[in-house]
């Protein structure tokens, strides 16, 4: 409700009466003989005959809410200036972002009018030097023909000469000489011809004249024989290259016709991939360099770029998920014999809404068998017992939390069970968990078994039960449908015996049976770290027997059998089928619902260890995610942040499921929550640099941190938040939320003091005297002292003193001697400034489900 509503809204008599612990009739009364015309205990009645009212009846409690009222109206302005103030504060920045917006501009106006004056000035360049090759080309072009035209003149002035002297000069005809053979050339002749020859050589070469001004121009590359030799040989390699990629993709095409698949398993190597389907390693990276990806030789390779590689090389792939692959091949499944089967147990899961008596049932039912009971509370975590029944017969039972938070441990065990018992209270009805078990249950499977609860207490009612049960499409036995139903008090005991009976009968129905030798399976129901011994897990047997001294698997990690405890704390040599065991000797804390399996020595169990933690690490790193340019331009865009990361660390693994599923559950459309880890045990060194790569906080349940850890989160500025109840981590972590992690906080400055005196007293240390000049000095407020202007200290007080007595505080006008936590460099003349916090918490648009 809002103050000015609180402030505002008339009140009516029986809640005056209510309120100062009278009967409304004497309120009544005392009404009427003031002669005010009141009709009944219902009427509301305005400020002034309230303020009467209280001033007859409660003369203290009306100064306290006047009190009250002068507080809320305080608070309402100094909320209403803050708000101003926020308003004043928005639209500067506005007008700041404006005058940036419109600078911006400006200066990007200017940039493109000097590129366009640039580009215009280059453009006037290129066409005045194209003119100006014209020129010299039209140049060129008319000293080639000059040249040309010269050297025929030339040319047919020698051929007239030469006809002339033949003409005029007679032949003689030597000795042995015939009249055939033409004259020998003179030496004149000879020196002309070559003068000519030489000239025209010249204008074919230069396409210029020997005579006159050489015409400038634009001299083109010339190449030598050897650098045309290693081109030409470069070509050819390049194209024997070719032939040969054809005649492998040939080979492969004609492979494809055949349909062979290859089977390929997810984050293989490059190396492994290119031998898998006969491609050279060299062509694999080629490709993918010209597909964008630079890979070395050793990198692995996800599934998206197998598909891809695939395609191109016109091959086909199988994608096998490698971790199924190795439990499929490393740990098969034994043939199971039917003659070698022998009745087992049941394992019975007790599950229905908080509250409603599924831990005070198996209480009782343990009380029975001198089995001291759980230590109260509600259930975090599943519990496993195994109860004899009578006539050699004993019953496992789970019980599983029934909160709304644990909805993953729930469903844990309705996969595990043989018979689901739903405890209803009678007295409360089917509840929103009622139906989550019953849809589990369903979901799974396996029997239903109603126990009604609780119908010793007064407001039983049994058959609405039934009637909402049959609502939900689930008749009972009592009014003529299939599933059984058992009316009991699980505080006193009643029924609890018919409702044991009805298991043991359910349980014949079914035929359990397993085979009680032979190597051990089993699945995880529950985990923890103990700093004492190290990881353990409780384990509930599905088949054959678990000894001491086994080596076994356990989802990605491996172990050997250190020692075996029933749910009493004994001491086990061995265990059965379905037989809920504690198991010492894990390598790390396994997953709950983990499947565990007893391998034939530890060098296999640790090879399959190693191998999925290989495929686990791989998995891990490419599901984290970095902040990119675009992301980033979205948040500031959006001006707020759209994911929250959180790495989650429990003492159980139970816990941490159900932690993770409430913060996912937190997820709004203005932040969303996205768990980044979760593990189990203290927090580590390596969860400190997982949180600061991925800009997560830790939130711890139940757990510690490592020294170590401690440091590099300062170092790393890690946010680490500790919690041991999971409501106060889904409210606090659902807080944080809505202040986007950071609340606003509002520091008051409530008094001032001035050094006067310093003294140095033994066991104590220094004490500064001072004189409070404004305010109040109060004991529990923090405080800040300023030297010159400069803060040099912030924090809290260690003592506040007048005289020798230690007191709350110390009011304006009087002197009191101060000492600092952990701060001893104080001088005369600091001054000490006394404030309080006040954290402002911001609001999603929606409240977290429960």
């Amino acid at each position: 409700m809002r103050k000015e509503e609180r402030l505002s809204k008339p009140k009516r008599i029986y809640q005056i009466a209510k309120q100062i612990n009278i009967s409304h009739q004497e309120i009544v009364s005392f009404l009427k003989d003031q002669g005010l015309d009141v009709a009944n205990h219902m009427s509301p009645i305005d400020d002034e005959t309230y303020e009467v009212i209280m001033k007859n009846f409660a003369s203290d409690l009306y100064l306290i809410e006047q009190d009250q009222k002068e507080l809320d109206r305080k608070a309402l302005e100094d909320q209403r200036r803050l708000e101003e103030e926020e308003r004043i504060r928005k639209a500067e920045e506005e007008r700041l972002a404006r005058e940036t917006e419109e600078r911006s501009r400006r200066d990007a106006e200017e940039q493109r009018r000097l590129e366009i004056e640039d580009a215009k000035r280059r453009v006037e360049q290129n066409r005045i030097d194209a003119i100006e090759q014209a020129k010299r080309e039209k140049i060129e072009e008319e000293s080639r023909k000059l040249a040309e035209l010269q050297a025929a003149k030339e040319r047919t002035d020698l051929d007239k000469l030469k006809a002339a002297k033949k003409a005029a000069k007679p032949t003689i005809l030597r000795p042995g000489q015939d009249k055939t053979n033409k004259p020998k050339a003179t030496t004149a002749d000879k020196i002309i011809a070559k003068k000519i020859e030489r000239k025209i050589k010249h204008v074919v070469k230069t396409g210029a004249p020997t005579q006159g001004r050489p015409v400038r121009g634009k001299r083109r590359r010339t190449f030598n024989q050897k650098e045309v030799d290693a081109s030409i040989k470069k070509v050819m390699t390049s194209m024997d290259a070719g032939k040969k990629r054809k005649r492998r993709r040939d080979g492969k095409q004609e492979e494809a016709v055949e349909d062979t698949i290859y089977r390929v398993s997810e984050f293989v190597s490059v190396h492994d991939f290119a031998d898998l389907i006969e491609i050279d390693v060299a062509d694999i990276i080629s490709k993918c360099m010209d597909l964008g990806m630079m890979v070395t030789i050793n990198q692995r390779i996800d599934k998206e770029t197998i598909e891809l590689l695939a395609e191109e090389f016109e091959v086909k792939v199988n994608l096998e998920d490698e971790t199924a692959t190795a439990m499929e091949e490393e740990v098969a499944q034994e043939e199971l014999d039917e003659s070698e089967l022998e009745p087992r147990p049941p394992v019975v899961t007790i599950m229905g809404h908080v509250d409603h008596g599924k831990t005070s049932l198996l209480d009782h039912i343990r009380n029975a068998n001198v089995i001291d009971g759980e230590a109260g509370g509600i259930t975090q975590h599943i519990g496993a017992y195994a109860v004899p029944v009578g006539d050699g017969k004993t019953i496992t039972f789970l019980d599983t939390p029934g909160h709304e938070a644990f909805t993953a441990m729930r469903a844990r065990g309705a996969q595990v069970t043989d018979i689901v018992v739903i405890i209803v209270a009678a007295d409360d009805a089917v509840m929103p968990q009622t139906i989550e078990a019953i849809d589990h249950a369903k979901a799974a499977g396996v029997p239903i078994i109603f126990a009604i609860n609780k119908i010793d207490k007064s407001g039983a009612d049994a058959e609405r039960v039934r009637r909402e049960l049959s609502e939900r499409d689930m008749l009972v036995e009592s009014w003529g449908g299939k599933i059984p139903d058992v009316e009991i008090s699980a505080k006193h005991g009643t029924n609890v015996d018919d409702l044991l009976e009805t298991i043991i009968l359910e349980a014949e129905m079914l035929d359990l049976k397993a085979k009680p030798i032979g190597k051990a399976r089993g699945i995880v129901v529950e985990s923890r770290l103990d700093k004492g011994v190290g990881a353990i897990a409780t384990v509930l047997i599905n088949r054959g027997e678990i000894k001491i001294g086994d080596s076994f698997v356990c989802g990605d990690f491996s172990g050997r059998v250190r020692a075996l405890k029933d749910d009493h704390g004994s001491r086990l040599k061995n265990a059965g089928p379905s037989a809920p065991v504690e198991i010492l000797g894990f390598s790390d804390v396994p997953r709950a619902g983990d499947n565990l399996v007893v391998m034939e020595n530890d060098k296999e169990a640790r090879e399959v260890s190693a191998q999925r933690q290989l495929i686990r690490r791989e998995q891990d790193f490419k599901r984290m995610r970095h902040m990119t340019l675009d992301e980033i331009s979205r948040q500031i865009s959006e001006g707020k942040v759209k994911e929250v990361p959180l790495l989650v660390k429990g003492d159980v693994d139970g816990s941490i499921e159900a932690l993770a599923d409430s913060f996912m559950k937190m997820s709004t459309r203005e932040v969303a929550v996205r768990i980044v880890h979760r593990g189990i045990g203290m927090i580590k060194e390596s969860d400190i640099l997982l949180a600061a790569a991925s800009k997560a906080i830790i939130v711890g349940f139940n757990v510690t941190v490592d020294s170590n850890a401690k440091l590099l989160a300062k170092t790393e500025d890690v946010e680490i938040r500790h919690y041991d109840v999971i409501y106060a981590a889904v409210d606090d972590v659902y807080q944080a939320l809505e202040g986007l992690l950071e609340p606003d906080v509002v520091e008051n400055e409530i008094g001032k003091a001035e050094v006067t005196d310093l003294f140095k007293i033994p066991k104590i240390g220094l004490i500064a005297g001072s004189m409070v000049t404004s305010g109040i000095a109060r004991r529990t407020a923090k405080v800040r002292l300023v030297r010159d202007g400069e803060i040099k200290f912030n924090g809290k007080l260690n003592a506040l003193k007048r005289f020798k007595d230690e007191v709350k505080e110390v009011i304006e006008g009087n002197e009191c001697g101060i000492s600092l936590k952990d701060y001893s460099k104080i001088k005369v003349g600091d001054i000490i400034e006394f404030y309080t916090e006040e954290i402002i918490k911001r609001k999603l648009d929606s409240s977290p489900k429960k």
